[in-house]
């Protein structure tokens, strides 16, 4: 028999209609630096080494989920682009500076921000955060390719979407 799990309700935040946890969703919002895309997680045991410390490919795979997740807030389907033949992006340049460790259990917060839009790339900044405090900080281009791995041209809709993110004249940077 299929039901809601024990204390799910619908419509509560976190549940899909009131059968599941769902995952956890970035935001974009304002802030005295400009656009910025949030997006909330947390170190788990896989993502250290022997000591607790989170091990450093596991914050490109955090700037990656959060990458992916504001193409999905920004309504950009990545997937059913590749599926189309359309293309995919793909990380064309990358540079991370790491300040602080990450240890197992702690929240973090991965902010992203669009710094510039070209006409088959996009640039990223990415922050990781825990409680206010920088951990490690990235500047990530990622080039809009053809299947067959050809640069190729934004979506004019997608680029649209990014524009919205970009700061507006006169914001700080």
């Amino acid at each position: 028999m299929a039901g809601p799990l024990p204390g799910a309700h619908a419509g509560k935040p976190g549940l899909s209609a009131g059968t599941h946890p769902v995952p956890a969703n970035g935001v974009i919002g304002t802030d005295a630096s400009g656009r910025v895309h949030r997006f909330p997680l947390r170190v788990y045991f896989e993502d250290t080494d022997f000591s607790g410390v989170a091990y450093h490919a596991s914050y490109l795979r955090w700037m990656e989920r959060a990458r992916s997740d504001l193409l999905r807030v920004l309504g950009i389907d990545q997937r059913a682009a590749f599926e189309a033949g359309e293309g995919v992006y793909a990380v064309a340049d990358l540079s991370i500076r790491y300040r602080l460790p990450a240890r197992m259990e702690d929240d973090l917060l991965v902010e992203t921000r669009c710094e510039a839009l070209g006409g088959a790339s996009v640039t990223m900044d990415q922050r990781i955060l825990r409680g206010g405090k920088l951990l490690a900080a990235a500047t990530v281009r990622a080039g809009f390719l053809t299947p067959g791995g050809r640069p190729r041209r934004q979506p004019a809709d997608w680029m649209a979407r990014f524009a919205t993110l970009m700061p507006v004249s006169g914001e700080p940077a």
